[in-house]
């Protein structure tokens, strides 16, 4: 039971992490008159990244859902070369971005040289991406 304890308080609550982007925000400097406007917005940049600065080096697994369906195992048992499965979503719907299987972004397929991308056009906004870790 205390093992479960341990565990749970390891892992950041969404609120802990909401005010931890607050705090973030809120230690930016006040810009005094004599500064210039460039290295005052650096300066606050640095300051509003120094919090979560510790987090950057932290892989995450992208994927992206062109769309989903459900088949019988007999239908999966039944394909090979040349087998269409019929999806979900219809042609030219955005496609979904997940990072760590949670929705983040929708976008387009575009080509970049050989291989495919995508063109965001809607992103979660940075509060609903936190409830979303809890």
């Amino acid at each position: 039971m205390e093992n479960d304890d341990m565990q749970d308080s390891s892992k950041p609550q969404p609120e802990e992490i909401k005010e931890l982007l607050d705090d973030s925000e809120m230690e930016a400097a006040p810009v005094s008159e004599s500064q210039e406007p460039r290295a005052a917005a650096a300066e606050n940049a640095c300051q509003s990244e120094r919090g979560l600065e510790f987090l950057y080096d932290v892989p995450l697994q992208i994927s992206v859902e062109v769309g989903r369906s459900k088949i019988l195992l007999k239908d999966l048992l039944k394909m090979g070369e040349g087998y269409v499965i019929e999806l979900d979503k219809l042609a030219g719907d955005p496609l979904d971005l997940y990072v760590n299987s949670r929705l983040i972004a929708k976008g387009e397929a575009v080509m970049i040289g050989d291989k495919f991308g995508i063109r965001l056009t809607d992103v979660v906004s940075p509060v609903n991406r936190i409830e979303q870790l809890g």
